[in-house]
């Protein structure tokens, strides 16, 4: 074979940069098992990730197998295009969505955020450049530069979050959980399970049942979830009831009935955990899939050891979901973006009276 037909020459030395990705997925997996909710962790699962592919490609060219090289090089080109595709089409995806969600559901401001995005992605730019036309060369520098890097901040950190909850939802609990609690999700009527709720009920108690056929690990089933000012029984006992009527054993399932939010969901779970009589006990919570991360978050916070199941949710309503997920893990570190998008903000300026500074000499 002449030097002629090796496409791109790979030197031996060159495979010792696999120790990257193997660091970088060491350090993911370390920091994962200890904690499954810091959203760091998506930092060094990305860094783990594509330098994993970054070699992945290094090696395949080094086979220098011109038709493996040739399929892996059109599978990447066709992935990228879709990719492409799918950012240029991301504002009428949006529409769409939303176009869906107002035909399935309540017409609330929750409901309606991928519209808000969906209008907003295409006004913007327009709105922009008409402004932009009508200000000063340094105002419009600073108009271009501050909403640009703020965008890409809020991207970033969208995309970090979107990593974990996918990665999230790869949980595989053991079989040997001593408690399974169920986090409420309103009534309809005053005292009906709803559809979603009861996906949530439904999912906790399959994995109650194989447990037994499996194990024949005893459980309870803990229903969290308190009366709303326009329920007219408690979520958790209505939950309780709705799972007794589908097979659960009354013995093995308590109503929590004060709670109002998902911390209160975890904490007061876990105060009648600990009146159990069960030491270190093994505990899991089942939410819907788009909610098991954020619900991690506040187990943590309420000082509960235990990890998320997720119930399936219809995928017209998932973007939506999602997206008002990662608004509320946003908000909850708030400061901390507050003080980020002020940095932001002096690098903007920074840059404006750089430009201002070079345009004088």
């Amino acid at each position: 074979m002449t030097q002629s037909d090796v496409w791109l020459p790979v030197s031996v030395e060159a495979y010792w940069f696999w120790l990257i990705p193997l660091v970088f997925g060491v350090i993911f997996s370390w920091r994962y098992r200890r904690d499954k909710v810091r959203l760091s962790n998506g930092l060094w699962f990305s860094l783990f990730f594509y330098s994993f592919l970054a070699m992945l490609a290094v090696t395949i060219f080094g086979t220098n197998n011109h038709p493996l090289i040739i399929v892996c090089g059109t599978i990447f080109i066709g992935f990228i295009l879709f990719l492409a595709v799918l950012f240029f089409l991301q504002a009428f995806l949006l529409l769409w969505n939303a176009w869906i969600m107002w035909r399935h559901e309540s017409h609330t401001l929750a409901n309606m955020l991928t519209l808000i995005l969906g209008i907003a992605i295409l006004v913007l730019p327009f709105v922009a450049s008409a402004v932009g036309n009508r200000v000063p060369q340094p105002v419009n520098t600073f108009m271009t530069i501050f909403p640009n890097l703020v965008i890409l901040y809020v991207v970033f950190w969208f995309y970090n979050y979107l990593t974990m909850l996918v990665i999230y939802q790869f949980n595989r609990p053991r079989l040997r959980q001593d408690y399974i609690i169920v986090l409420g999700a309103g009534l309809l009527n005053g005292d009906e399970v709803s559809p979603l709720l009861a996906q949530r009920i439904m999912r906790g108690l399959k994995f109650y049942q194989k447990q037994q056929r499996r194990t024949g690990h005893p459980a309870v089933m803990i229903f969290s979830g308190g009366q709303g000012g326009d329920e007219t029984v408690p979520e958790g006992q209505a939950m309780l009831d709705y799972a007794i009527s589908q097979g659960l054993p009354a013995k093995a399932g308590w109503a929590e009935t004060k709670s109002t939010t998902t911390l209160e969901n975890m904490r007061f779970s876990k105060a009648l955990i600990d009146q159990g009589q069960v030491k270190a006990p093994r505990t899991i919570f089942v939410t819907n899939n788009y909610h098991t991360f954020r619900a991690g978050m506040f187990a943590k916070q309420a000082g509960l050891r235990a990890d998320g199941i997720g119930a399936r949710t219809a995928r017209f309503f998932l973007p939506d979901a999602i997206i008002r997920e990662y608004i509320a893990i946003f908000m909850k570190h708030k400061w901390w973006h507050a003080a980020a998008t002020v940095a932001l903000l002096i690098l903007s300026v920074a840059v404006v009276l750089l430009d201002l500074y070079n345009g004088q000499l």
